[in-house]
């Protein structure tokens, strides 16, 4: 089975690299999408949520926030803000951070909150939690 290489960047550097993934499944704005050795060239903006990628038969996820992918015939380059294996999610952290983020949803109605930073916030904070269950 032909192979793609798949690179995942953040701010801070390189989360991911694995040159021999079978699949990978991306969570686009459009919808979910799998991606195979030999795929069009594309660019396609993602959306927070899990990236799957299958090594060896066996799939890792990886949470990720809102990015881009290249994507190119033998490689996928992923370029996103954060990126976490859910092997290392804190599960306690990621419930706390959703508290807290819920609490400045429900304080935006009386006081001067920037919603859209809080509903990104809860948004990741999910996310997480659903991630770290694999």
């Amino acid at each position: 089975m032909a192979t793609i290489a798949l690179d995942v960047v953040t701010p801070n550097g390189s989360v991911f690299h694995e040159e021999d993934a079978e699949i990978v499944v991306l969570q686009t704005k459009q919808g979910e999408l799998g991606v195979m050795a030999g795929h069009i060239p594309t660019v396609t903006p993602l959306k927070i949520g899990v990236l799957r990628v299958k090594i060896n038969g066996k799939f890792e996820y990886l949470a990720v926030t809102e990015g881009f992918a290249e994507i190119r015939p033998e490689q996928i380059t992923v370029l996103v803000q954060a990126g976490e294996f859910s092997k290392d999610i804190d599960s306690e952290r990621a419930e706390s951070a959703k508290a807290r983020a819920e609490q400045l949803l429900l304080k935006s109605q009386d006081e001067r909150v920037d919603t859209y930073r809080a509903e990104l916030a809860l948004q990741r904070a999910v996310n997480r939690i659903e991630v770290s269950k694999y």
